[in-house]
């Protein structure tokens, strides 16, 4: 079986931990990939587009407010893209901002999460049972 293949975009320790500890306790097989802001992100996702795609992620889990390249920019990237277009993406983030809201739908995102993370929260069970059924259908 093969495990989920997660690129988390979190430049906060304590969130990296949560969600680490988060998939654990719903017993996700993953491989976590913690890009510390979303410049490092887009050199991880080149180097990989670069490579043949070999290694892109199932799913992406992306901070809003990072220094150097934010959220935003990233899933902008990734909308151009035509090869990251498969790519799960949910924005983790404070901001319960309306605009930020839509700001995300439109760059075609799968979820909007409010942290801190609440494993009963709607929009955070959404994420994980994504991440559950990849995991299934890697399986078959």
């Amino acid at each position: 079986m093969q495990p989920i293949n997660i690129l988390l975009v979190e430049d906060d320790k304590l969130d990296v931990i949560d969600i680490k500890r988060s998939l654990d306790k719903l017993n996700i097989f993953y491989k976590l990939t913690n890009a510390r802001n979303g410049e490092e992100a887009i050199t991880l996702l080149n180097e990989q587009i670069n490579t043949g795609n070999e290694g892109l992620p199932d799913v992406m889990l992306i901070d809003i407010n990072m220094p150097k390249v934010n959220g935003f920019e990233v899933l902008e990237y990734m909308h151009q893209k035509e090869e990251l277009k498969q790519i799960k993406r949910f924005v983790l983030t404070t901001s319960g901002d309306r605009t930020d809201k839509i700001t995300a739908e439109k760059l075609g995102v799968s979820g909007y999460i409010i942290k801190p993370l609440k494993l009963n929260s709607p929009s955070a069970m959404d994420a994980f049972n994504l991440m559950i059924d990849l995991l299934n259908f890697k399986k078959n």
